[in-house]
């Protein structure tokens, strides 16, 4: 999943401290590690030596070799990274009290308009640095934030050199759903047209409780925001324009790495999808936790599980394609169902929770229209995920590793890869549950909430200081706040952002942003990608 990006060029880093710091380590981390002593090590070593040996001269190559073979298979990310001296996220605390964010819906009079003119004004960004002093734990470095965070150089890099001015912005508009404003810690919006479902709603929702979480730390920006799969109209691609940063700046979910620019921001089920009453990320992946512990990796289905739409998308025409056929004794190992939506509605989603989903060993993503929404539920069940290629990514997948995270999957030749990644799976249950486990540990660990906040908070002061003006409240817009949002709102809909709903002031400084990719770093990312899909390659008999 893991897409190359342009290499850094002359970027300077913002703290010289971090740019020492922060230094690429010569090693990789294998799926499958052991720990041994120094004197075990060498007999390790030198067995290996001579089973290498071995299966060279004898050209092994069935399904048991492939087992030691894939065992030594690369990481093809960067390594990840800490401050020397530094606590993990999970590990790290602050000895400053909670602070409580307030929220009231006030009574039966109050409106949308009364109920933010209520809320507390946010100090400005450029004035709270002495209340973040004494905000935060003072001598305790943040750690580095996870390694898909160095993206936001390249989403960026287009305006870097001229940055943004308000011209350049308003070219964005007919791509765009709507503008989102903020200015002095309060936030505005100017509706286009409408969104599909309530992703506009949820999305905005999201940025408040950033607001919310980090007062008087979020610049003042003006952002266009596309909230569909692919902007409509569609948008000229990057070589239409002979200078890169006359391109329109505009936020989406998700992009084609070969031909589109665009800034990319985490997608709005993160707090909620009541359309389908797909919970906030934070509730449903401890869900994830709970079922995984449940349901052993033994004990599960040993087949590759997709369900879906897929009208959507020729993709997933194609991948129906590989279901079992009994009649004609093709088995491709998968077993493939389709999503009917409608009927799922009228059973109140019985049969759609996505951790009762987790109960098969292996699971497939493919892409709908342009990426899916699924991605980050596939990736948490503790099973591997088999991804079908595609060149659509979002903020996070940037950072999956093949060969690692998951397993990738020729669409060429999509029915007999499943079934060799099945096959190799079930036969060497102990690597393949690593695999799975990596993956599900980056949805937990690296993909939570405090993480997706930061990546935000990361992404706004680097577009911020990018603008060549001053951002100010479009005459048509209409401010939000928590309040405006969650109070009006019914159902599934008020359930969500209340469950998504920030409590408290974050407590210790967001992670260190990394510097961006070299050159090096992007030529090592390349050679392992090819090495680990040369090897699933040749592992299929391709």
């Amino acid at each position: 999943m893991m897409r190359l990006p342009p290499s850094a060029g002359d970027e300077t880093i913002d703290d010289p401290a971090v740019a020492r710091q922060y230094s690429l380590s010569a090693t990789t981390k294998p799926c499958f590690r052991t720990t041994t002593t120094r004197r075990s090590g060498v007999g390790v070593v030198i067995a290996i030596l001579v089973f290498l040996a071995l299966l060279v001269g004898t050209k092994w190559i069935h399904l048991d070799a492939s087992a030691a073979f894939y065992s030594f298979l690369p990481a093809t990310g960067v390594s990840s990274f800490s401050r020397p001296g530094s606590a993990s996220r999970r590990t790290r605390s602050s000895t400053t009290p909670p602070i409580l964010i307030p929220f009231s819906c006030g009574n039966d009079t109050s409106t949308p308009t009364t109920l933010c003119r209520a809320s507390p004004s946010a100090p400005s960004a450029s004035s709270s640095s002495s209340q973040k002093r004494k905000q935060y734990s003072p001598g305790v470095p943040p750690p580095w934030c996870p390694d898909y965070f160095r993206y936001i150089h390249a989403d960026l890099e287009p305006w870097r050199g001229t940055g943004i001015t308000r011209e350049v912005l308003e070219t964005a508009q007919p791509h765009a759903e709507f503008r989102l404003v903020v200015v002095s810690g309060r936030a505005y919006v100017e509706t286009y047209r409408p969104s599909f479902q309530t992703r506009d709603v949820f999305t905005q929702w999201g940025l408040l409780q950033l607001l919310a979480r980090y007062p008087g730390r979020v610049p003042d920006v003006d952002i266009m925001f596309s909230s569909w799969d692919v902007p409509e109209p569609p948008m000229h691609p990057p070589d239409y324009y002979p200078d890169k940063s006359a391109m329109p700046p505009l936020f989406r979910y998700c992009k084609d790495e070969k031909v589109d620019l665009a800034i990319l921001w985490p997608d709005w089920s993160f707090w909620g999808w009541p359309e389908v009453n797909v919970r906030p990320w934070g509730p449903i992946m401890e869900e994830f936790v709970r079922e995984n512990a449940r349901l052993r990796w033994a004990d599960r289905e040993p087949y590759a599980f997709w369900k879906g739409n897929p009208v959507v998308a020729w993709a997933r025409q194609e991948l129906m394609k590989c279901n079992n056929d009994s009649a004609t004794g093709k088995e491709w190992n998968a077993r493939l169902f389709t999503q009917d939506w409608d009927n799922a509605t009228r059973n109140g989603f019985k049969d759609s929770n996505l951790a009762n989903q987790c109960r098969y060993r292996y699971k497939i993503y493919v892409q709908g229209r342009s990426w899916s929404v699924s991605e980050k539920y596939i990736l948490a069940c503790d099973s591997p995920m088999l991804v079908i290629d595609t060149t659509f990514r979002d903020f996070f997948s940037r950072g999956l590793v093949a060969g690692k995270h998951y397993w990738p999957i020729d669409p060429a030749n999509k029915c007999s890869a499943i079934k060799s990644a099945v096959d190799w799976g079930n036969a060497h249950p102990a690597q393949a549950r690593r695999i799975g486990e990596e993956g599900s540990g980056f949805a937990r660990d690296d993909m939570d909430m405090e993480y997706v906040y930061e990546y935000m908070l990361h992404v706004l002061t680097r577009y911020a200081a990018l603008l060549r003006y001053r951002p100010t409240v479009p005459e048509k817009a209409v401010e939000l706040c928590p309040e405006s949002m969650a109070c009006p709102a019914q159902g599934r809909d008020r359930e969500f952002m209340m469950e998504s709903r920030e409590r408290y002031v974050a407590r210790y400084e967001p992670c260190t942003l990394p510097p961006p990719f070299t050159a090096e770093d992007t030529r090592e990312m390349a050679a392992k990608e090819e090495d680990v899909r040369s090897k699933v390659a040749k592992m299929e008999g391709r």
